[in-house]
């Protein structure tokens, strides 16, 4: 039988067991949580927790026998209709290789920092940092929702060390490295799509969902509205990264000749509205793209570079010129182009100068 204890103000309701243990207990809104501790200090530290939990989200936490799995799935289920569909299966692939597995099936009261601290220490001695990292931000992300949800009281990555990861820096093309690539691939059947990245710094799925109603090769511009890529083996078009990234560029006379050439290229191979397609017609996968790039930077000697290091080339080009900062967000249609532009208003929107500033680079080629 259970004897009631002298309570110390504001401690609440504890009480020692006949086994020698101590319990609390906290009712809000007709609910009771109880805690135990083998010591009076234990027990009432942890029922200072609980109410601390109490006062931040106005409810007991309460994770029944919900495991780190159920949590993954309840994530993953909210950021289905906010992210995009890559974005998704990203998160997708970093639960169920590096989370699933060692966590899926604990238990969210029984996750505790440092089985959460081990298990990033595991990943960085395999040379799997980066994975630690992704692990990292995925799990915070879910249980910060957990938190919310009243599942558990706090989150336990809140008090672990992220995963440090060294992202190695690419050295990018002197221009006369991309003159090499960009001549060497003139004949390629891809090559009008490296020209068209290095002279306007699209992004890469922002060139393979570009239709031929984007374009006017009249007046010398191109509209990116949308992007496109493949998810789990379907194409899927989606609107620009971000607002900014709805834009119209204007084409340099290189980017004006590759497109000319693959419109003609294109009319040969059964035409179709994409600009850059396969040759039957349907939308290009990235990794072809990238795989091909690879193969002509090594049969042209030039340092390995993948079709986004071109959109990064771009704007190293238009910057060492002089090129205002906000010109060239604009024009790269970067999300923090508003920022950009109040830091150095003396901008201007045409990118005439970014036109000529490829030229330049390029020794103007017809």
């Amino acid at each position: 039988m259970s004897k009631l204890s002298r309570r110390s103000p504001g401690e609440g309701s504890i009480i020692q067991r006949q086994d020698g243990r101590w319990q609390a207990s906290l009712q809000v809104d007709g609910h009771r949580r109880t805690v135990y501790g083998a010591t009076r200090q234990e027990c009432a530290a942890k029922l200072a927790d609980l109410q601390r939990q109490v006062t931040r989200a106005g409810i007991l936490p309460d994770p029944g026998k919900r495991t780190v799995n159920d949590l993954l799935d309840a994530w993953l289920e909210v950021k289905a209709p906010i992210v995009r569909p890559r974005t998704l299966a990203d998160y997708q692939d970093v639960c169920d290789r590096y989370l699933r597995p060692p966590l899926g099936k604990t238990r969210l009261n029984r996750l505790t920092p440092d089985r959460i601290q081990r298990l990033y220490a595991r990943y960085q001695m395999r040379a799997q940092s980066r994975a630690a990292l992704k692990a990292h931000r995925v799990l915070s992300q879910a249980l910060a929702l957990a938190v919310r949800w009243g599942w558990i009281g706090n989150n336990p990555c809140d008090r672990v060390d992220a995963p440090l990861h060294r992202y190695r820096r690419h050295e990018p093309w002197d221009a006369g490295q991309l003159r090499t690539f960009l001549d060497g691939t003139r004949d390629h059947w891809l090559g009008p799509l490296w020209m068209f990245l290095a002279t306007t710094g699209c992004r890469l799925g922002e060139a393979l969902a570009l239709e031929w109603g984007d374009v006017d090769l009249a007046a010398g511009t191109v509209t990116i509205n949308k992007a496109g890529q493949h998810v789990g083996g379907r194409w899927t078009v989606t609107e620009p990264k971000t607002r900014s990234g709805i834009r119209t560029i204007t084409l340099p006379r290189e980017a004006i000749g590759a497109l000319r050439r693959q419109a003609e290229y294109r009319l040969a191979h059964g035409g179709g509205v994409l600009v850059f397609a396969n040759q039957s017609g349907a939308p290009l996968n990235r990794t072809t793209v990238a795989h091909a790039m690879r193969v002509m930077c090594k049969r042209l000697a030039v340092p390995a570079l993948s079709p986004h290091g071109l959109r990064h080339l771009h704007a190293s080009i238009l910057l060492a010129e002089g090129l205002p900062l906000p010109e060239v967000s604009r024009r790269l249609g970067h999300a923090n182009a508003g920022i950009t532009a109040s830091i150095y208003s003396h901008a201007v929107r045409d990118d005439s100068a970014a036109v000529a500033a490829i030229g330049r680079a390029l020794g103007e080629r017809g």
